[in-house]
């Protein structure tokens, strides 16, 4: 590890504590996937919280060839999940000045633990390790508000841009509703903001989660039975301000409502 990743880490992981917003990267911004990975790891270390599940994003289509990454992946920690209740508002913190959006996703638990040492697989193969599927909305948050302008080396050092996950409900009979589509559509402040759907048998979900599992594997990190896993936004990355209030709609399948509060030091509070 290297002192410029560990400097790094210790300036994102202060401000996620304090809730504050940073001008500026914090040090110079990582040249490729594997130092913003560095930095995250260093953040991991200084983390007081497990982690208890991952977010998976999309390399921008232009990057995929320099990067040599088409995903890029982050945790979501255990304090940072809210059970959403159907018809009431979960609030989600925000950094004041700094980045935060609203993700439309599928979302598997993971039901078994993933072999330490595969690190290829197929999205068939990964589809065994699922235990079960929900709606989810991932909160996207950064104290850095240029985080996604500066790229997926930088989205990588921050702990992918995560700032948690609201759950929604379980889909039963996940895998027949994945083989015919899930359509989703979000709304901010009563306006249709995006629209987007995933299959089964598109480079979606499944895709998503064959990439993490040989990612995580990689870097001694194997997925583990419980962990919940955001597979990308559905509708696309929608931004949202302190206050206001998003909805979103899973076609016939159920939606989920929340607001964006400020995000308070240590994260103990939401007001």
């Amino acid at each position: 590890m290297t002192n410029e990743a560990s400097n790094i880490a210790r300036a994102f992981v202060a401000a996620r504590k304090e809730a504050r917003a940073l001008p500026d990267y914090p040090g110079a911004v990582p040249a490729d996937l594997a130092a913003g990975y560095r930095v995250q790891d260093a953040a991991l270390a200084l983390w007081p919280d497990k982690i208890a599940g991952w977010k998976i994003g999309r390399v921008p289509a232009h990057l995929v060839a320099r990067l040599g990454a088409e995903r890029v992946a982050g945790p979501v920690f255990s304090e940072n999940i809210w059970r959403a209740v159907e018809g009431a508002e979960t609030p989600f913190p925000v950094y004041d000045g700094g980045f935060a959006a609203v993700e439309a996703e599928i979302v598997f638990r993971i039901g078994a633990d993933a072999p330490a040492d595969k690190r290829n697989w197929t999205p068939n193969e990964a589809a065994s390790l699922i235990g079960a599927m929900y709606l989810g909305v991932e909160p996207a948050g950064s104290p850095l508000a240029s985080i996604n302008e500066l790229g997926p080396t930088v989205v990588a050092s921050d702990f992918g841009n995560n700032h948690g996950l609201i759950l929604g409900p379980e889909i039963p009979d996940w895998r027949a509703v994945l083989d015919r589509g899930v359509e989703a559509e979000t709304f901010i402040e009563g306006q249709s903001v995006g629209v987007g759907a995933a299959k089964a048998d598109d480079d979606g979900p499944l895709g998503a989660l064959a990439f993490l599992a040989g990612h995580l594997a990689g870097r001694g990190l194997p997925l583990k039975a419980g962990q919940y896993i955001t597979t990308g936004a559905l509708t696309g990355v929608h931004d949202i301000r302190i206050g206001q209030h998003s909805r979103l709609a899973f076609g016939g399948l159920g939606e989920i409502l929340c607001t964006a509060v400020k995000a308070q030091a240590n994260g103990k509070a939401l007001t």
